[in-house]
Formats: C-alpha cells, structure tokens, sequence
C-alpha cells in the first residue's frame, strides 16, 4: 500500500468515526448501529427515542 492509500483510508477512517461520534452524541435516548462487511463499516443506522417521563410528573388532570 504506497502512502496516498495510507492517507486516503486515514481520511475516510476519520470520517467514519466523527460520523458515529456525531452520531452517539446527538441522542439522548436511542440506539446506534454500525454494519459491517468484509471488515468495513458499510452502514451506520441512528434510532432515536423520544422519553415523556416529565409529563406525567405534572399535577393530576395534566399530561399530555
């Protein structure tokens, strides 16, 4: 592998992982998902989770 190779797979590596770094951090709740093939990630998959703990904390007859 000459160096332009070396440096270009850095690069794309960097990306992937500001990717899921980015990823991880914008949740609060949820899951994050890496696929992977042949030894490389292929696809990375976000669910989000939306939590409504702090509704029902409101006096009775609040809520949504």
């Amino acid at each position: 592998m000459n160096n332009n190779s070396k440096i270009i797979k850095n690069i794309v590596n960097d990306a992937i992982v500001k990717e899921i770094s980015d990823a991880v951090g914008a949740l609060e709740y949820g899951t994050v998902t890496v696929k992977v093939h042949d030894r490389k990630i292929i696809q990375l998959e976000v669910s989000e989770k939306k939590r409504f703990d702090e509704a029902w904390k409101i006096e009775e007859g609040g809520g949504i």
